[in-house]
């Protein structure tokens, strides 16, 4: 007699490769949900909710740029702890009593700022937030017909100056 050693086959489930086989697509599918739930819970605020408009803005923002070169206008803004200082002349106009400043963070609109500086003779102070990380500056006055822009990097640079530039056409 001779003893066979083959051992009984064992049903399909009790082996290891169609296990390993439907996993993979099982991981995608929760992948996908996973994938679906972040999209859904998230906020992208990288994107403007009015995009449109804003890309419709773009030529009054060339005249007000063009405007602020025509007065010649060039600010000396300076961040010490929680006060803001801004030195603001010109050459064809009377420095405003009131100007607005505008401190946007570059990916998360939760984090943007704006400060209504006031005083007198092209100096203006207000108080802020301690600021930390890369910001677009705007400035730009109470009937919104000039402004200047540029970029500070807080708190390794405590000052800026933003000089009006001619749009290139």
């Amino acid at each position: 007699m001779s003893m066979s050693l083959n051992k009984p086959a064992l049903p399909w489930f009790r082996q290891s490769w169609p296990w390993f086989l439907l996993s993979l697509p099982a991981i995608a599918v929760i992948a996908g949900f996973i994938t679906f739930w972040l999209a859904v819970e998230s906020d992208d605020g990288l994107v403007a909710d009015d995009y449109y408009k804003q890309g419709l803005a773009l030529q009054q923002s060339i005249v007000r740029d063009k405007e602020a070169a025509r007065l010649g206008l060039v600010a000396q803004l300076r961040f010490e702890g929680g006060r803001v200082a801004l030195n603001l002349s010109s050459d064809g106009m009377a420095a405003p009593a009131t100007v607005f400043l505008s401190l946007i963070h570059p990916t998360r609109t939760e984090l943007d700022r704006a400060i209504s500086l006031v005083g007198d003779n092209g100096n203006y102070t207000a108080s802020t937030d301690a600021l930390d990380g890369r910001w677009q500056v705007l400035l730009e006055d109470e009937s919104r017909a000039w402004r200047l822009t540029g970029t500070i990097d807080l708190p390794s640079e405590t000052e800026v100056r933003l000089v009006a530039q001619p749009p290139v056409n």
